[in-house]
């Protein structure tokens, strides 16, 4: 797994702005040299602000939408529309005001579909491994850029410290007992997270410091479940300087005065 870098910015609004800048810079560089693009979404406050800056800046006109592929790393096991998924969160800010190729737009489905939570981590497995080509090496594809946001309690995803699904080898699971509600949920597994090429780690707010400074240390991923949370071609620790008030000096850089 790559070692993170460290990039801190001044606070949590220009957090937003400056992680949709790259978002937009990663999406053209890759199409450019391929033709498509796949981007893993995040739900919190920072990740939907994060895809509302991207709405609001022309520049979301560079990305060719109609060839990017749109992922989620967790979904509250909720109905379709409920305001507390992922999925509502996401296109109220953003998808609703690009043109995306439905089919490309890959969704978990919750309990209005019939599907148990299991089944529903099993039809969402079953989906990226029907995307996955053979240079991925596994049946996951390689995400381009995988946003993950990141608890108080350094969950990612719905990745909670000591629950199952930390050790499950399986891309995709159903989770149940959440400590945050709602209970049940289905998630990306670490294996699936560390499939992509790029992770970004978003968090802003001092409530959060500890859990980055455990995330950026030697700690196992089993108790801090970002500390697990890397890509295979590189890794970033995007943060606010709230977020970043307890790493070690020197470790972060700076990227706002």
């Amino acid at each position: 797994m790559t070692t993170p870098n460290v990039v801190v910015h001044r606070d949590a609004d220009v957090l937003a702005k400056a992680v949709a800048a790259r978002i937009i810079t990663r999406l053209v560089d890759v199409q450019s040299a391929t033709g498509s693009a796949s981007l893993v979404l995040t739900g919190g406050s920072v990740g939907i602000a994060t895809l509302a800056a991207i709405a609001d800046t022309p520049a979301r006109d560079a990305v060719d939408w109609r060839h990017l592929d749109i992922w989620w790393g967790d979904e509250r096991f909720l109905p379709t529309g409920d305001p507390e998924r992922n999925e509502t969160g996401a296109r109220k800010a953003l998808l609703d005001h690009v043109d995306l190729d439905p089919d490309r737009v890959h969704v978990m489905r919750g309990p209005d579909s019939g599907m148990t939570a299991e089944e529903s981590a099993e039809a969402y497995a079953a989906e990226l491994r029907a995307a996955s080509r053979p240079e991925d090496h596994g049946p996951v594809p390689a995400f381009d850029v995988m946003l993950l946001g990141m608890g108080p309690d350094a969950h990612v995803a719905s990745l909670f410290p000591g629950l199952p699904a930390l050790y499950d080898t399986r891309p995709v699971v159903a989770v149940h007992g959440s400590p945050k509600p709602p209970p049940t949920r289905i998630s990306l597994t670490l294996p699936a997270i560390q499939a992509a090429r790029e992770v970004w780690v978003v968090a802003a707010g001092e409530e959060k410091s500890g859990a980055v400074r455990l995330a950026l240390s030697d700690s196992g991923p089993v108790q801090v479940p970002a500390a697990g949370a890397r890509g295979r071609g590189r890794t970033l620790f995007l943060l606010d300087r709230a977020a970043a008030t307890k790493i070690p000096p020197g470790l972060g850089r700076l990227a706002s005065p």
